[in-house]
């Protein structure tokens, strides 16, 4: 079945889903909602999602999904920093954030589906609407399509913040040569129309309040695809929906990579995986020895791209262009402004580190929701960064190498952490890990390692400090190592160093 959203057995037709938007714009409208103001939706991935999402785009408005692991004071700096007007939310995750929601938001709850309850093992009595809200279905069903037709400015995406508060990433309505533009661009990231759109088979499996999974998902719906929503992701269960449904499409991260390759080769076997025809990632970097598994086990259609919230894709790899260039992040994509500067703002040559600026022409600008200024911080030459460390190889081809704010300087020397991660990956039994600066009395900084082991693998830090040192330069080498079952992880795969940093910090007057 084409044109269709399947959340475990339920199959729901996508024009059901923007016939109810349509009617969900009335309502909204009937709210007082209008074009340019902002309707937040806290909603796991499912069928609402996508009514509220496109209803807020008929109008004119901005849909900003909400990351529902925030705790409640972090809820409320959303509400209150974006301006909400509406909150569209699960009945679970109601209860958790009532009081933080502001006075004269107007709160419509959603059921909380069966298929995502018992995948969180939420209590069954959480799942329903509580007496006296307005219940979504109920709601919407109440009012006629929306019949005026306005240029969705898209949703207003909240960045995950490794300091200080979150910033929500607000664009202009696109012009038609942006809309032309972008279609371009998601039809070389997504593989968007490599295949009629009919044909096109697709499971979201990341969260849809991060950035990258919003859009894809949003898209995909749009243009009729089938879409798997998978309540949370479950690498088997993942293999299974590809041989099932004949999955064309995917949209992935690198800790999902790990996670297949950590299955057992009988049950990666098991499953017949030939549908796939595009599978791209990004979102965090991928360790070369993960991507290169993966290729020789999906074949070559895996790509890359890389961006940011505030620029959008900015270069693309494909599987045949990374094995020529591996460990690269592709060259840059039509359209953009992408340049390596150096301490004095001029432009690195190949081979030389500096951050990466850049600008997709094909995207409206941007601004920071409530807070212009907090823009030119990360601008240069009218050029956005977003922090990394990279250069250019005499091919053209990008390469990155760290984060700037990850940056260690111990003694005045500056470590990139992501080099010594990457031969921390090399090293047999490591899963995963994190490089951070402490701090050290004497040297301003120290090197922490902290090292996630392979399930059944006993790692001491002492052998990990000798395997360091036989492959980087000893004042790399982490004074300190740690191993842990576990390292804590935002829904995107990315590591939260700061929760492994801000320990070693506590009661220390600098951060650097």
């Amino acid at each position: 079945m084409t044109g269709t959203l399947l959340i475990g057995q339920r199959a729901i037709a996508i024009d059901d889903v923007l016939s109810r938007a349509s009617q969900a714009a009335s309502g909204f409208a009937s709210l007082g909602i209008r074009a340019g103001d902002i309707i937040a939706i806290d909603l796991r991935n499912d069928a609402a999602f996508f009514e509220a999402s496109y209803a807020a785009g008929l109008l004119g408005a901005y849909s900003t999904p909400v990351n529902w692991h925030y705790t409640p004071s972090e809820a409320e700096y959303l509400f209150r920093n974006s301006g909400a007007r509406a909150l569209v939310i699960h009945a679970d995750l109601y209860r958790a954030v009532r009081d933080a929601i502001p006075d004269g938001v107007a709160v419509l709850v959603v059921e909380t589906p069966r298929e995502i309850g018992e995948s969180y093992a939420i209590a069954q009595d959480q799942w329903a609407v509580p007496a006296g809200l307005r219940n979504w279905s109920q709601w919407l069903a109440d009012f006629p399509p929306w019949r005026e037709l306005r240029e969705s400015p898209g949703s207003i995406i909240y960045t995950s913040g490794t300091t200080g508060f979150p910033k929500g990433v607000r664009r202009a309505p696109p012009t038609p040569d942006q809309v032309l533009a972008s279609r371009k661009t998601q039809a070389t990231v997504f593989g968007f129309g490599l295949i009629p759109p009919e044909d096109m088979v697709t499971v979201i499996t990341g969260p849809m309040y991060h950035s990258a999974p919003n859009a894809y998902g949003l898209l995909s719906g749009r243009m009729k695809a089938k879409v798997i929503l998978q309540p949370k992701f479950d690498p088997e269960a993942l293999l299974a929906l590809i041989a099932q449904h004949r999955v064309t499409h995917l949209h992935m991260v690198p800790i999902m990579f790990n996670r297949l390759l950590r299955l057992p080769e009988a049950t990666r076997r098991r499953y017949d995986l030939l549908s796939l025809r595009f599978v791209v990632h990004a979102a965090a970097p991928c360790p070369a020895p993960v991507k290169r598994a993966m290729i020789d086990w999906w074949g070559p259609v895996i790509g890359e791209y890389y961006g940011s919230t505030e620029t959008g894709p900015m270069t693309f790899c494909d599987a045949e262009a990374w094995l020529a260039h591996p460990g690269s992040v592709g060259r840059p994509l039509p359209d953009v402004d992408i340049r390596v500067l150096d301490a004095h703002g001029k432009d690195a040559p190949a081979g030389q580190v500096g951050e990466v600026f850049g600008r997709n022409k094909g995207i409206a600008d941007f601004t920071y929701h409530g807070d212009a200024n907090k823009r030119q911080d990360t601008e240069k030459c009218g050029l956005i960064s977003a922090g990394d460390i990279g250069y250019f190889d005499n091919d053209g081809y990008l390469y990155l190498c760290d984060r700037a704010k990850d940056m260690i300087i111990s003694g005045g020397v500056n470590i990139y952490p992501a080099e010594i991660e990457a031969e921390l990956h090399k090293m047999a039994g490591v899963a995963d890990c994190a490089v951070f600066g402490i701090p050290d009395e004497e040297f301003g900084e120290q090197v922490c390692a902290v090292v996630q082991p392979l399930p059944g693998v006993d790692l001491i830090d002492r052998d990990v400090k000798a395997y360091l040192r036989a492959h980087i330069s000893g004042f790399k080498v982490p004074k300190r190592v740690e191993v842990r079952g576990e390292l804590p992880r935002e829904d995107s795969g990315k590591i939260f160093k700061r929760k492994l940093r801000e320990p070693f910090w506590e009661g220390v007057d600098r951060r650097i």
